[in-house]
């Protein structure tokens, strides 16, 4: 027998789903708004975001990651090097191939960034939610770490 007070309507999962797939696209569009990104295309955020995450690579093992034409990734990379953001490095397996890395001051820009949107949420919960709400909040975000677990 199922407990009819604790079945949600038909419809609720799906009105959730749109409702938070809007608000993490404006809490995205917030946090840009927050940050310095510069003038980065997409792809070479995904190629600086990659480079930090997963360590130093070569052109064609970005490329690869990326789905692109190690010729078009070479075109992506060159105004990133020329900028400062990545250092190149002769691969210790392969001589003639280049390891790119993020350089110091780069990881240092993005470590400024992301403490920026870190603040500017915290300053946003202090002062709009009351305590209540924000232990709302918690509660809420242990929902949501549950929707995305594997």
């Amino acid at each position: 027998m199922t407990d009819r007070a604790n079945t949600p309507p038909a419809d609720l999962a799906a009105s959730l789903a749109g409702d938070l797939r809007a608000l993490v696209g404006q809490l995205r569009r917030r946090f840009r708004e927050q940050a310095i990104l510069g003038e980065f295309t997409p792809s070479q955020m995904a190629v600086l975001l990659r480079l930090e995450r997963e360590g130093p690579a070569t052109v064609s093992s970005l490329a690869r990651a990326e789905g692109m034409r190690p010729q078009s990734m070479g075109t992506l990379i060159a105004p990133l090097e020329a900028a400062g953001h990545i250092s190149g490095a002769p691969d210790p397996n392969d001589g003639r191939q280049t390891l790119w890395s993020l350089t110091h001051a780069f990881r240092e820009w993005l470590k400024e960034g992301r403490a920026a949107r870190q603040d500017w949420l915290s300053r946003r919960i202090d002062t709009r939610l009351s305590g209540t709400e924000q232990q709302q909040l918690a509660a809420a975000v242990e929902l949501l770490k549950r929707l995305v677990a594997d």
